[in-house]
């Protein structure tokens, strides 16, 4: 194989790994921004604040980057695939779900 494909291969490699974490971390910062308001007594504005800014762009830029991680995506290991589909998915419901919980 030559070195600029196995470097490509490498490259990408490394992208979809870190893809893989990616919504996930951002799932569970969105949820850390629902809990953290919630002791804190943060009471629901007529206009959203900071945090609420943040939870969108959080949840919003999930989807970009499943879809690149899809695009970078080892399909013979379709079994790892859908795991990590279904942890990432878990994951933007359960902050979705607290914010539901909380009201806000």
């Amino acid at each position: 194989m030559a070195p600029d494909v196995q470097r490509a291969q490498t490259v990408t490699h490394r992208l979809n790994r870190v893809l893989m974490v990616a919504p996930i971390a951002c799932s569970i910062l969105a949820l850390a921004i629902v809990l953290g308001n919630v002791p804190a007594g943060v009471q629901r504005q007529a206009d959203e604040g900071g945090w609420a800014h943040l939870f969108q762009l959080l949840i919003a830029g999930q989807l970009p980057l499943v879809l690149l991680f899809l695009a970078t995506a080892d399909w013979s290991r379709t079994g790892r695939l859908l795991l990590t589909l279904l942890l990432q998915c878990l994951a933007g419901l359960c902050a979705l779900g607290a914010l539901a919980w909380s009201g806000y």
